[in-house]
């Protein structure tokens, strides 16, 4: 066994461990591995993200590994990776032929069900990774093996999260609610009373006589028409534009932040998710099997941002919050290669110089930046796009290929290798291929800085370890670390110096300038800059 190599790893529900290399399997113990990779730290090869988590249960946290089942998923796209299933893929089945297994897992349901798979073997599982490996060197002529290692990292980074949770102070996220949704009822009757309670901060707005459940769409419409309102539906972003001179509208806006808050995060959602501990515990997994998003179960990607003064330090400990700025315009950069819009990546607000170039100002800069990876082609975003083919050309024309390739329901690559899969039926409307070919043009891009995401999480989780930090919370761009306080400087300047080091390796050039909004709080709301 030496450092790097490919060493086959599985742990089994009792503990029990075999481990394969070249020459053969033999057996363990959780702690045998625990010092191999402390001394030696070979590359182990997990089947799953499974293997990581039972180690992380039994207090072993590996430094690296290659997980079939997340470069799986970058080589042949979608989410099913079970044993048997990528076994056949490498084989060369189609991965349409390949049965379906029983109760196939979603995505935060991880426990693979695979008693009757014929790989399961660690030997099984090296053989697998050597296959993916040659696939991967052979397509890419290399460049492409660094994502699947940083993707297979992540997925020991989210076994970790799993374990270790948010830290929330429930004294503070009990205050928050009971001054959103009331008190924390004693019963359904006082549920009821609560609930209706809220309702008539509503409906004393309304036009005497009339009423209605807030909850029925239509009934709110109806409401709203009493009062002089005519819209075609009750969106919220539709009513924005009446919140300032109608009080209904702004009181409705009101009532549905926190009745999502009472029905999604409220006392319930405390109780189910937050431990005796302090943590708020969710499932996570490295790859939403679209685009390569991080992602989480149990509210922690949608986390109302009024909840988010609850989340606080341990005592003794800080948060680190780290927030990738303008990480998608600065990402078509990088993938594109447009000498024009690499050189804008050199402001720290690379909207500016993208407004000098278009002749506008920077509002309407970032309007037209967003609408060309959006596909927008109507009203000002579609006009200001539309300046972008001018200035920058390379730009759009990478986005507008994407946009072709999923019209015709032909599967793209990001730049990290992961397969975004668009086939379509034989018979679409144009309006359903527009649709794909607009998914496709933004998929290449936030692809792209999942992957980019995500090489930069885990190389923080390995330079700040040492310090006694661990990553708490992964949301899209932004990383929250609690460390001890006496670190947390030294941890802050380290997540600086770990983007560096993550976008030289994920983009070896150079040229594109990437950037870090980084703070120290007390709490997730207070680092918020």
């Amino acid at each position: 066994m030496k450092r790097g190599e490919l060493v086959g790893l599985l742990v089994g529900g009792d503990g029990a461990v075999t481990v394969a290399v070249d020459g053969g399997e033999w057996g363990g113990s959780v702690a045998d591995v625990g010092a191999a990779d402390e001394k030696v730290r070979p590359r182990w090869v997990v089947w799953s993200q499974e293997t990581s988590r039972e180690l992380v249960r039994r207090g072993v946290r590996l430094a690296t590994c290659w997980d079939v089942a997340a470069v799986h998923r970058l080589l042949f796209g979608g989410w099913r990776a079970e044993p048997a299933y990528a076994w056949a893929c490498l084989h060369g089945q189609s991965p349409e032929d390949v049965p379906a297994v029983t109760g196939e897992p979603d995505l935060f349901s991880l426990a693979e069900d695979a008693a009757d798979a014929p790989v399961l073997g660690a030997a099984a599982a090296l053989a697998a990774a050597r296959l993916q490996l040659a696939s991967l060197a052979e397509e890419s002529g290399g460049t492409r093996v660094g994502t699947a290692r940083s993707e297979s990292t992540a997925e020991l980074l989210c076994a970790e999260l799993s374990a270790d949770g948010l830290p929330v102070d429930r004294d503070a996220a009990e205050s928050l609610l009971a001054g959103i949704i009331g008190p924390r009822p004693r019963g359904p009757v006082d549920a009821a009373a609560i609930r209706a309670a809220r309702d008539a901060q509503v409906l004393r707005h309304a036009p005497d006589g009339t009423g209605g459940d807030l909850r029925s769409p239509v009934q709110v419409k109806s409401l709203l028409a009493a009062a002089g309102i005519d819209v075609p539906d009750t969106r919220a972003w539709r009513l924005e534009e009446y919140k300032e001179r109608s009080p209904l509208v702004a009181a409705l806006l009101d009532w549905r932040k926190a009745e999502r808050i009472s029905t999604t995060y409220g006392y319930a959602w405390l109780d189910e998710h937050l431990g005796p501990d302090g943590r708020l515990r969710g499932a996570w997994t490295g790859s939403d099997g679209a685009a390569g998003r991080m992602t989480a179960s149990s509210g922690l990607h949608n986390m109302p941002a009024v909840l988010r003064q609850a989340v606080r330090a341990s005592d003794g400990h800080l948060l680190v919050r780290a927030d990738l700025g303008q990480i998608e315009p600065r990402v078509l950069a990088a993938v594109s290669r447009d000498t024009a819009l690499v050189a804008a990546t050199a402001a720290a607000d690379m909207y500016l110089p993208v407004a000098a170039e278009l002749g506008v100002d920077r509002p309407t800069a970032k309007v037209a930046m967003i609408a060309a990876m959006y596909g927008q082609t109507t009203g000002h975003g579609g006009v200001a796009a539309r300046r972008m083919r001018t200035a920058y050309p390379v730009a759009m024309g990478y986005l507008d290929a994407a946009d072709r390739s999923a019209r015709g329901g032909r599967d793209l690559r990001t730049y990290g290798g992961r397969l975004l899969r668009m086939s379509g039926g034989s018979a679409e409307s144009r309006a359903r291929e527009a649709a794909r070919g607009r998914y496709g043009r933004n998929a290449v891009i936030q692809g792209a800085a999942a992957e980019l995401f995500k090489m930069w999480a885990v190389t923080v989780r390995a330079r700040t370890a040492r310090l006694g930090a661990e990553i708490v919370l992964c949301l899209h761009d932004e990383l929250l670390v609690h460390v001890p306080a006496a670190q947390a400087d030294e941890v802050a300047e380290l997540v600086g110096t770990c983007l560096t080091e993550a976008t030289r390796r994920w983009a070896p050039d150079g040229r594109v300038r990437f950037i870090a909004d980084i703070t120290i709080a007390d709490s997730w709301a207070d680092a918020k800059s």
